[in-house]
Parts: C-alpha cells; sequence; structure tokens
C-alpha cells in the first residue's frame, strides 16, 4: 500500500489537470503494485526551499512495504520518478529531491486493524 506525497510551491494553477490520477498510475507501475492500492496527496502552493533557493521545486515523499528498502531497489524507482515529474512539471532535476520510507505492516492501518492481519 504505497503512499505517495507531493509537496510543491508551485502554485495550484501550475499543476496539470489530472496528475494525481497519472502519478497514481505512474507510482503503481514504479513499484510494481495494484493501482487501487495506491496513496496520492498533491500539497501544491507550498513554501519551500531546495538548494538555497524559491525557485520552483518539488519533494516527494514515497512509502510502502517492502519495495523501497533498498538502495537498489529505490536507485531504480528514483530514475522512473524523475523521469515523470520533469516531464510533468517541466522542472529541471535538481529541482526535484525525493525521500524514500520503507514501512512495515504493522504500521499501517486499515478496516479496523493493521495490514498485519488482512
Amino acid at each position: 500500500m504505497p503512499f505517495i506525497e507531493l509537496e510543491t510551491n508551485l502554485p495550484a494553477s501550475r499543476i496539470p489537470a489530472g496528475l494525481e490520477k497519472r502519478l497514481c498510475s505512474a507510482t503503481a507501475a514504479i513499484l510494481d503494485k495494484p493501482e487501487d492500492r495506491v496513496s496520492v496527496t498533491l500539497r501544491p502552493g507550498m513554501t519551500l526551499l531546495m538548494n538555497g533557493s524559491t525557485e520552483p521545486c518539488v519533494q516527494l515523499l514515497v512509502s510502502s512495504i517492502g519495495v523501497v528498502g533498498t538502495a537498489e531497489q529505490n536507485r531504480s524507482h528514483s530514475s522512473r520518478f524523475f523521469e515523470f515529474l520533469t516531464k510533468e512539471l517541466a522542472l529541471n532535476q535538481d529541482r526535484i529531491c525525493i525521500r524514500f520510507i520503507p514501512l512495515e505492516a504493522w504500521q499501517i492501518g486499515k478496516k479496523g486493524t493493521v495490514m498485519t492481519f488482512l
């Protein structure tokens, strides 16, 4: 159950229509997870500073069970997320930062219990 959080200082008016759906589809493909398990949050208009600049930028947080726990996995994921984000948001790679957070099943609540028991 991947959780994707995209924070950007781009105003909502500069976020392409339907980005959340395309990001969901891309995430499912990149992480090899079912699309209906991916949760996407977009936060435009944030106050962000990256590399000493407030020029347009993005921070992407990718949290999931079992697929973001090694450098090898994340190198591949990173490449594909960067390709998606640079195309969709017309940003240079130096204006994008991705954080990968491995989760355990007991850390995600669903249907009145935790994923461990589902």
